[in-house]
């Protein structure tokens, strides 16, 4: 039975504004409803899953750290979780220097000393103005969500081999900040899934792309 809705949290320093631009239409397409919780830290993220559920599975997911905490509630509420959604994980367990980590710790460290505009002036084309429109939404609270995600651990393997439920993992072929070798290791743990990827440029021309392959693998792994 195909859920009725998603719950789908944001990256780290995105927001629910990028999440619907990326998911509202492929979920359509599947018959499902996108539900995009505003969230600005962890704990804000697990909150919303948590409010989110009323008893019936819930298909969850995101991006980057967002994928990273949707992953960590379902193991460790494997009833409350009918499927999900990853897109773009980073890392594995501790961060350990993984480069989404320690592009976030050096993001924080550059807003504090010079400001978004500072720390944003060589970011350009489509990431530079996505970048600027989420992160001067979060005000005072950018600093401490790019510290907070610097340190946060995702799921291990052995975790991910726990979930039973249907996945799609996505990944982009050329982003070395979310390496496609972090996807292929959570789709080769995780027992029910599909790895679908695209690249960076598709995003910038569409960012539908990213939804699709997403919920693409998440249906050929449903069967």
């Amino acid at each position: 039975m195909t859920p009725s809705h998603a719950v789908l949290l944001p990256g780290t320093a995105s927001d629910e504004v990028f999440i619907a631009s990326v998911f509202t239409t492929p979920l359509a397409h599947a018959g499902v409803m996108l539900e995009a919780p505003p969230s600005r830290s962890v704990t804000a993220r697990l909150a919303a899953l948590d409010a989110a559920w009323d008893g019936v599975p819930l298909l969850v997911g995101g991006v980057s750290l967002g994928a990273h905490v949707a992953a960590s509630w379902a193991v460790a509420h494997p009833e409350r979780c009918a499927g999900l959604l990853l897109a773009l994980p980073a890392w594995t367990g501790a961060p350990h220097g993984a480069p989404a980590a320690s592009a976030a710790a050096a993001s924080a460290a550059a807003v504090t000393g010079v400001g978004v505009a500072g720390a944003l002036a060589d970011v350009t084309g489509w990431l530079g103005a996505e970048l600027r429109r989420a992160w001067t939404r979060y005000g005072d609270d950018l600093v401490p969500a790019l510290t907070e995600a610097a340190t946060c651990p995702a799921p291990t393997l052995a975790q991910l081999a726990g979930l039973t439920v249907p996945v799609g993992v996505a990944a982009f072929e050329d982003d070395p900040v979310h390496p496609a070798e972090v996807a292929r290791a959570w789709a080769d743990a995780l027992p029910r899934s599909v790895l679908r990827t695209t690249t960076l440029a598709d995003l910038g021309a569409d960012r539908t792309s990213l939804g699709r392959a997403a919920v693409d693998a998440w249906r050929a792994a449903a069967g």
